[in-house]
């Protein structure tokens, strides 16, 4: 025991090491984000632990409930979690930090009078350290994968809980997390409860030590789409006049194989001025500073592009010639209406080997899917709705893109996986209730815990 000891001390102590000599680079890696998103130019020292200049804190010591959100879509699952949660415990303050300016961005949607968010340290020590000092929370929920290895240190020192909620944990993370040796196992065993989302999850954590206390399903199931921009969709899409196959939530190297393949296989019904024929392609990026190269990408082929940005909430302008015309999806927030507005989708992330993006929105919204062949941060959900007759799963893009172009030839069958995908989304809710009934019991349990106010 001594030795093991001795080792994890000594693997913290490099690992903390490489971070704090790393602080350099995450520097400049910030300013050149900051270029294509400002939002990663707010508040730079938080993010090294200096939250001095902040206003003077609004909650006392031990009443915040702190919930980290890394990015995008965990903060929307944070989002629904957060509903609940303040249905189970009324009146709790909010501290909500985040890791990417997309999600900080949509974090402020979420907060209440008496909440308050910031960046999450970098994992060193001395910032974990500050974090803690300044904010002191009563206890902290990890969304999904979050799990630092000084950070769950120094909360367990403060005796201050940790429970990593909607829990995944692929099997590539899990190689990963098993080539640190003791030092992810002290990280996951150092949390106080964990809630998966499958049972393979569950299994994968349960062997690097994790406490999982129960697997509650996937947060986003609980996530309904926006009413008004699936109606706004749908308007676009009558309006517009012309099937829509869209590459959703895109990554680098997917548009420019989807518009390649689109051009050789939609041939004329793509420069067709026939208006029943023609086929607009619809590319999302998954990545805000992404939409000028894929701009650039899709003008480089001579291409005409419209962007999202340049049109009201009416939509894109009618066109005598849509011939050739590429749309892009510049916006955030707004998948729904995307989604409502195509015919059919493929997902993006996973036609590289990414892992695939969510495709539970897109279940939510009624649209039909394509999977590719690269799934595995939703492989669950991914084979449940292929299962449904929700998705259709395929080799690689000119696959993809074939089958998107033969469902546009197909009304009923497109019709019949639109009910089902929305159907799948509906039976896989809960997990929003089943987890915030958990944060209200550890939460209970940190304050019978806590000591009194005179005795502080």
């Amino acid at each position: 025991m001594p030795r093991d000891s001795t080792v994890l001390a000594l693997q913290r102590a490099f690992y903390s090491t490489a971070l704090w000599l790393a602080q350099p680079l995450l520097r400049l890696r910030l300013a050149r984000r900051a270029r294509l998103e400002p939002g990663y130019a707010e508040a730079v020292e938080e993010r090294f632990g200096d939250y001095g200049a902040r206003p003077a804190r609004v909650a006392g010591p031990g009443e915040l409930l702190w919930v980290h959100a890394v990015s995008l879509g965990e903060t929307r699952a944070a989002g629904v979690l957060l509903e609940a949660v303040r249905r189970t415990l009324p009146g709790v303050r909010i501290l909500l930090t985040h890791g990417t300016a997309t999600g900080r961005a949509q974090g402020r949607s979420l907060l209440q009078p008496g909440d308050q968010q910031a960046w999450l340290p970098w994992d060193t020590p001395a910032a974990v350290r500050r974090f803690f000092d300044h904010f002191q929370p009563r206890m902290g929920i990890l969304m999904e994968t979050e799990v630092w290895p000084n950070l769950v240190h120094e909360a367990a020192a403060r005796g201050i809980p940790l429970a990593l909620a909607n829990a995944r944990l692929n099997a590539r993370s899990y190689a990963r997390a098993q080539a640190l040796g003791r030092l992810a196992r002290a990280a996951y065993g150092g949390l106080r409860a964990v809630w998966a989302q499958t049972e393979a999850d569950a299994e994968r954590l349960r062997r690097l030590g994790a406490p999982v206390e129960g697997v509650f399903g996937n947060l986003k199931f609980d996530a309904a789409p926006d009413p008004g921009l699936l109606q706004r969709g749908a308007l676009w899409r009558a309006r517009w006049g012309r099937p829509v196959v869209m590459l959703a939530s895109s990554r680098e190297g997917e548009e420019a194989a989807f518009l390649k393949h689109f051009r050789r296989l939609a041939g004329e019904k793509w420069s067709s001025d026939a208006p029943e024929n023609e086929v607009t392609p619809l590319l999302v990026p998954r990545h805000p500073q992404r939409f000028d190269a894929v701009e650039a990408l899709a003008e480089g082929l001579g291409l005409k592009v419209q962007r999202r940005s340049h049109w009201g909430e009416a939509g894109p302008p009618r066109a005598s010639d849509h011939a050739g015309i590429v749309c892009v999806g510049d916006s955030l927030g707004e998948m729904p209406l995307y989604y409502a507005w195509a015919d059919v989708a493929l997902l993006g992330g996973s036609f590289e080997p990414l892992g695939g993006q969510n495709l539970i929105e897109a279940a939510a919204s009624g649209c039909p899917l394509i999977l590719g062949p690269h799934t595995f941060n939703f492989a669950e959900a991914a084979e449940e709705a292929i299962a449904a007759g929700a998705a259709l799963r395929v080799a690689d893009m000119a696959e993809g893109v074939a089958a998107g172009l033969s469902l546009l030839q197909q009304a009923d069958r497109r019709a019949a996986m639109s009910e089902r995908a929305r159907a799948f989304a509906q039976q896989h809710r809960g997990a929003a209730e089943r987890t915030a009934e958990a944060v209200g019991r550890l939460w209970e349990t940190a304050v019978a815990r806590a000591p009194r106010r005179g005795d502080r």
